[in-house]
């Protein structure tokens, strides 16, 4: 079923933007994966990205709970602890 509306989504996308189907393709699994990351899979993926940006954990802890209370399935509400204890075991 998941591959079925998978592939009416890519068409749906070619037909309404112009896009080749293999643009259309990547977008949806994009947008499919950005769906099924967890929030722990997201508070480590976006410490990383973060602090390679420079960023001190104090502000990226901060940024990250901001951001997990604005997201389309909304994680639970983290502590900057339990934060920690996410990215650091």
């Amino acid at each position: 079923m998941v591959i079925a509306m998978t592939h009416e989504l890519v068409e749906q996308i070619v037909r309404t933007t112009g896009l080749p189907a293999g643009d259309a393709s990547r977008i949806v699994a994009d947008v499919a994966a950005y769906f099924s990351e967890t929030a722990d899979e997201y508070v480590r993926r976006r410490h990383q990205e973060l602090q390679l940006r420079g960023g001190k954990n104090d502000e990226i802890f901060e940024r990250i709970q901001l951001e997990l209370a604005r997201r389309p399935v909304r994680a639970p509400e983290l502590s900057t602890r339990q934060l920690r204890r996410i990215v650091y075991g």
